[in-house]
Order: structure tokens, then sequence, then C-alpha cells
């Protein structure tokens, strides 16, 4: 498992850090640590899904990744 945070632009509420964590959860090999209004935290299966395709969830729930490490 890799681990991946992620700094989210435009969350500003619960509904925001719901929305992020369903989707993320919804993931096939990812298990969400933490999300936070403006971030989140993540542990993924590189053989299964890839950061570029996590990043890529949060910007189709409506968010902007600022930066990832």
């Amino acid at each position: 498992m890799q681990q991946l945070a992620i700094e989210i632009g435009g969350m500003s509420c619960g509904h925001c850090v719901k929305a992020v964590n369903t989707a993320l959860t919804a993931m096939d090999g990812v298990t969400v640590e933490q999300v936070a209004i403006g971030s989140a935290t993540v542990a993924f299966d590189p053989a299964r899904t890839s950061a570029a395709q996590i990043t890529q969830v949060v910007e189709d729930e409506g968010y902007q990744v600022l930066a990832t490490r």
C-alpha cells in the first residue's frame, strides 16, 4: 500500500467532506484514512488504482486537487 495526501480546494462544509469521503471509499483498492475540509489522506494499492485516478475522482466530485504528496 502507498500513502497519498491530497490538498483539496473548494471544500467548505461537512457535505463536502462526506462527498469526497464517499467517492474515495467507493474506489477499488483505496482505504480512506482521513478526510477533512481541504484535505484527504488515503492508502492505496497501486496494482488496483493510481494516484491519478484518485485525484480524478476528487475532481469529478467538483473540487480542485491543489497538491499531492
